[in-house]
């Protein structure tokens, strides 16, 4: 039973779970943890399934059930065995967040806590998930349906299996049911899934070095555009903006409403800017210093001149009435600024507080308390 048992604590929300993972994946940490009346504020539990599978079930028989037990709950058909990672006020906030309608959510209830039977019969069917899953691929390709199963999870009690799978267009699969039912003998559920969603299945490390934010707390998945990356100034090639699941890392989208709000007054990048010495064109822009650099080149960095956003409006100005700077950079501002940064290298030394003193202060004060021990002894 300790191989299925989540950690019940709120700073660590991890498991060792049905797979084999020694974390859970979207891991909410249960703050309240330590206040637990907060558990009488429902009767409704969250209950965690395979990978990131969720739901809300009503602990009706007000069984004794923490954080992290494995219990039994009720299905259609029969029953599943599942993780319980939520109790108490939280779950209510978990529902709100997920915007969850409870008048036409079907809430099932909590049977008991798993016991052994319960534990083999749901190993016993787990262990036919590969094989199942390999089998369901090879009969979708003798079909010769556009479609890629991803996924099979099969029911704690063994009677129903899920099956996801990912489609870019519209998949007549009743012929497919027919052919599971009959090859696997259980209840045949379809689920399609995104791209995103299937590597929050599998799970992964990103080339941040981290784990796959789908995997560990992302549950909804918003539409990445390239936009979002322009804004930003980060490199339109498919290549390096794309994740694990081929779309648009969606890490994209975190930092891209602050970029479009320091960029709301910048001078649009199709104009140009008109001097004595030429035509400038905008060829890089820096949005936190508040520079731009043009060219004289539209397709060539040369001769760049950097200047602020509000000398860049200025000029603009100047050009819509007619006029033309004789150059991009001010006459009453030096060219050579102070820098911006300090070195702050030194304060990290461990010695830093350490007083500094030579050998011969060292020395001189050696002397003086082996005299003064002297003079002690003789009087």
């Amino acid at each position: 039973m300790d191989e299925f048992t989540l950690n019940n604590h709120a700073s660590n929300p991890g498991t060792k779970g049905f797979n084999g993972n020694t974390k859970q994946q979207l891991p909410v940490v249960d703050w309240l943890a330590d206040i637990p009346e907060t558990k009488l504020d429902t009767d409704l539990v969250e209950v965690q399934f395979k990978n990131t599978r969720k739901g809300y079930f009503i602990n009706s028989n007000h069984i004794q059930i923490e954080k992290g037990d494995t219990v039994v709950v009720e299905s259609n058909p029969g029953h599943d065995v599942g993780v319980v990672t939520l109790m108490g006020r939280l779950v209510l906030d978990q529902i709100k967040k997920s915007k969850l309608n409870m008048d036409r959510y079907e809430v099932r209830r909590v049977y008991r806590k798993a016991r052994q039977t319960d534990m083999e019969k749901y190993a016993e069917s787990k262990a036919k998930e590969q094989a199942t899953m390999i089998r369901a691929r090879q009969i979708a390709k003798d079909l010769e349906l556009s479609m890629k199963i991803g996924d099979v999870e099969y029911q704690g009690d063994g009677s129903k299996a899920i099956f996801y799978y990912i489609a870019d267009e519209r998949v007549d699969f009743r012929q497919l049911i027919k052919v599971f039912a009959q090859e696997f003998a259980v209840r045949i559920e379809m689920r399609q899934i995104g791209a995103r969603q299937e590597a929050g299945r599998i799970g992964g490390i990103g080339p941040c070095g981290r784990e796959l934010c789908c995997t560990t707390w992302m549950s909804n998945f918003n539409s990445v555009s390239t936009n979002s990356a322009r804004c930003q100034d980060l490199s339109t090639n498919p290549l390096k903006l794309a994740g694990q699941c081929a779309k648009i890392k969606c890490c994209v989208n975190f930092e891209a409403a602050m970029y479009v709000d320091a960029q709301r007054n910048f001078p649009r990048k199709d104009i140009h800017l008109e001097t004595a010495d030429g035509t400038f064109y905008l060829c890089k822009s820096d949005t936190f210093k508040r520079q731009l650099t043009y060219s004289s080149s539209p397709d060539v960095m040369a001769n760049l001149q950097v200047i602020s956003v509000e000398r860049a409006i200025e000029v603009i100005e100047m050009n819509r009435r007619g006029e033309k700077p004789i150059s991009l950079i001010e006459k009453n501002i030096s060219s050579d600024k102070a820098i911006d940064y300090h070195n702050v290298v030194g304060q990290d030394s461990l010695t830093r507080f350490d007083h500094k003193m030579n050998n011969n202060g060292r020395k001189r004060s050696g002397h003086k308390r082996r005299s003064n021990n002297n003079n002690s002894k003789q009087q």
